[in-house]
């Protein structure tokens, strides 16, 4: 089978890297089932079997499934058909379970926030990203790549960047590296799921314009003229922001929409 372009495949070919993203993941008893994304070739899929967890597989790729069917034919009952970012999460498993892969890097910032908006079954997620992507998840405040992502990912999960792969490891190589970043959901999360869609909005429209200061971005969430704008606080950009910082600005603007 060859890797095609338009599904962002890039096989993982090192089986010490396969065993050891495999190995990463905690089995901490939170989860008993486990949904590879992009099973590929399935040289990872083989040790995710192994871990004895209620596991499924799905992919968009109907001639990769074929492939997988018939060298693996005992797989067949696990394996779904169907675009990750349309898959019914819910009743997918009769409980909890994790997210693991080598994600196609064309979805795979997509892939973090269905796992945000499912986070209520999701505790863990183990995932290949590119360099790049899994840097930007893992950055903290005052970093150059901290941003959106690193924001609403760590909103309710702690993030851990794990280990690097070089291009070589893969069939095609891309053009970048690739890491794997492992999340694990926060037992006491910042953000209360009924803030959630608040935060989102106050996240993406500071750093919608990043060089700007808080009092000009954030203006049309506060009433006109609000001497909140004219704090200290609000003349910083949002890099310099923490994530209790943005949780506070949401409850500032909750409390002042009730007035």
């Amino acid at each position: 089978m060859k890797a095609k372009k338009s599904y962002g495949q890039h096989f993982l070919t090192n089986e010490h890297y396969a065993q050891k993203i495999a190995d990463s993941l905690s089995l901490d008893g939170t989860y008993a089932g486990l949904l590879e994304v992009g099973p590929g070739q399935g040289v990872l899929t083989k040790y995710l079997v192994a871990k004895g967890l209620t596991f499924k597989a799905v992919d968009a790729d109907a001639d990769m499934l074929a492939y997988l069917r018939a060298h693996h034919p005992d797989w067949q009952p696990f394996l779904i058909l169907e675009d990750f970012l349309k898959l019914p999460l819910p009743g997918l498993f009769p409980e909890p379970f994790a997210i693991i892969g080598n994600f196609p890097y064309n979805i795979s910032s997509q892939i973090l926030i269905k796992t945000i908006d499912h986070r209520d079954i999701i505790p863990e997620l183990v995932g290949m990203f590119q360099k790049e992507v899994a840097e930007r998840v893992v950055a903290t405040p005052g970093s150059k790549v901290y941003g959106i992502l690193s924001v609403l990912v760590q909103a309710w999960y702690t993030t851990e960047y794990l280990f690097t792969v070089s291009s070589g490891n893969f069939n095609p190589p891309p053009k970048v590296q690739s890491a794997v970043i492992r999340l694990r959901r926060k037992g006491d999360p910042l953000v209360a799921n009924e803030d959630a869609a608040l935060f989102r909005q106050v996240v993406k429209m500071a750093f919608g314009q990043r060089r700007k200061m808080l009092r000009n971005t954030l203006r049309s969430l506060l009433p006109e003229a609000d001497p909140l704008l004219d704090q200290p606080f609000f003349q910083q950009r949002p890099e310099q922001l923490s994530i209790a910082d943005f949780v506070k600005i949401c409850r500032w603007i909750k409390e002042r929409r009730k007035d």
